[in-house]
């Protein structure tokens, strides 16, 4: 047996996924870490009693509402200064 299958699982994992680790990742054997990805990568073909080891880990993805789209328009470019001249006065409006 493998002595660091025995640190990294219970003896109940061993027990119930053995069988599917010789069955379907014979060829990583005895690579624990890549057995684990193995079975991992092949959760849907393992026994119903290992696969209850290997539950999904990733969270739950909240669903995103669809709405509306935002208005968004791009800002206006800052005028460069394009010569040193000094910028022309403004005229005062007449009424």
């Amino acid at each position: 047996m493998l002595s660091s299958v025995a640190q990294a699982y219970t003896p109940e994992q061993e027990q119930a996924c053995t069988g599917d680790a010789f069955r379907l990742c014979s060829s990583d054997i005895p690579d624990v870490d890549r057995v684990t990805a193995c079975m991992v990568r092949l959760r849907s073909q393992l026994s119903p009693g290992c696969r209850a080891f290997f539950r999904d880990t990733e969270p739950a993805v909240t669903p995103v509402v669809a709405r509306k789209p935002l208005p968004i328009k791009p800002r206006k470019a800052a005028k460069t200064a394009k010569s040193s001249k000094p910028a022309k006065p403004k005229k005062p409006k007449t009424a």
